[in-house]
């Protein structure tokens, strides 16, 4: 029961992070300005396109999956928690972003489940379930824990270039900068503490 709350509080408020930052966002441009739609930029639209993107909440539902199988024997058990708190995780996330979303807008607060496309309350499912296990199998030793591990930042960096985030170059040129190199930092740090725990249980 605490596992599934944990999943259901950092699903919640990822999905209602993503949204504020969404609109704290749209606060600061001012898409009137030729200039700005161009070539203009701030921080929360950085946080904005960094946050709301394939490989973050990817990320959201192998983080849960990791988080919650920690200190398991990493065999079956731990493989289906991860099964179940990616999707919860995710589908909650989605839930979150929706009715943060309603309310800004003023709409109906009972509107909030229709808010967004079905598709992805169903994605939400689909890939939260794998994504889970991903993040459990991070934790096994050898080549399927380093994979697993790697598994975020090498979706990251390919999701920057075949998907750049932003309206324009500037805004997309940071957040690749921010993502690659962040990706590039967990990945060194994933090698390292595999590496690590290999050599100290070289059986």
């Amino acid at each position: 029961m605490i596992i599934l709350v944990v999943a259901l509080t950092v699903g919640a408020g990822f999905g209602a992070l993503t949204s504020l930052a969404n609109a704290l966002s749209g606060d600061f441009a001012d898409l009137e300005s030729r200039e700005y739609t161009t070539s203009g930029w701030s921080v929360p639209e950085i946080v904005s396109v960094v946050l709301d993107s394939g490989w973050a909440w990817a990320g959201l539902a192998i983080a849960v999956g990791w988080l919650l199988t920690r200190g398991t024997s990493g065999g079956r058990a731990s493989l289906v928690r991860g099964a179940v708190v990616g999707p919860v995780a995710l589908v909650t996330a989605v839930a979150a972003y929706a009715l943060v979303d309603t309310a800004r807008s003023g709409a109906p607060l009972s509107d909030w489940i229709h808010s967004e496309p079905y598709v992805w309350w169903i994605a939400a499912v689909v890939f939260g379930v794998p994504l889970g296990v991903v993040g459990a199998c991070a934790h096994l030793p050898g080549v399927v824990g380093l994979l697993a591990g790697l598994t975020l930042p090498v979706g990251a960096a390919v999701q920057m270039v075949l998907l750049p985030p932003g309206r324009n170059e500037v805004v997309r040129d940071i957040g690749q900068a921010v993502v690659w190199t962040a990706a590039a930092l967990f990945a060194v740090f994933v090698v390292i503490r595999v590496a690590r725990r290999e050599s100290a249980d070289p059986a």
